[in-house]
């Protein structure tokens, strides 16, 4: 007997607990960076709430950025080698600034801390994906460098991404 394989995803329950929660009603301020938390996301500012009524309710809590870096955990490390000295100032510029653009478009996506060693330039990111588009960013901009990206095994999500400078 044949069954019929057209109709195999599973459907649950309606009073089953679904995986990503509903989102929470009001408005919740981190105290640290004043991100704003409505309509199921972080965002910069108020300014697109439409929403806005006396009766709603406001919570302060820490935004998952801000305990990131609290708790000194990160998602995204860049490490840069042999890059010449007459750069490394740009390259750090470069660095801040690609990190205050991303901060722009999404709150929680920042650079977290910016070290300079002797052997190597370390950034440190609170997104994967940020560190590898910021990898991507300084080959294209300076054009010599080979790139080389690992991630941490499956239950983490850690990407560590090592840029060098060829002579």
């Amino acid at each position: 007997m044949k069954q019929n394989q057209t109709n195999k995803r599973i459907i649950s329950a309606r009073n089953e607990n679904r995986e990503i929660p509903k989102g929470k009603g009001g408005i919740i301020f981190c105290g640290d960076c004043n991100a704003v938390h409505y309509k199921k996301s972080w965002h910069k500012n108020l300014r697109n709430y439409k929403n806005l009524r006396d009766d709603l309710a406001v919570k302060f809590s820490t935004c998952p950025a801000c305990a990131m870096i609290k708790n000194k955990q990160f998602e995204g490390e860049v490490k840069i080698y042999n890059a010449p000295e007459k750069i490394s100032e740009n390259l750090i510029h470069l660095i801040e600034n690609f990190g205050h653009r991303a901060y722009s478009a999404e709150p929680m996506h920042r650079i977290i801390d910016i070290k300079k060693t002797r052997e190597a330039i370390i950034a440190t990111t609170t997104e994967n994906q940020l560190a590898v588009k910021l990898a991507k960013k300084i080959k294209d901009t300076f054009k010599k460098v080979s790139m080389k990206i690992t991630y941490s095994p499956s239950p983490s999500d850690v990407a560590y991404v090592n840029l060098t400078f060829i002579k």
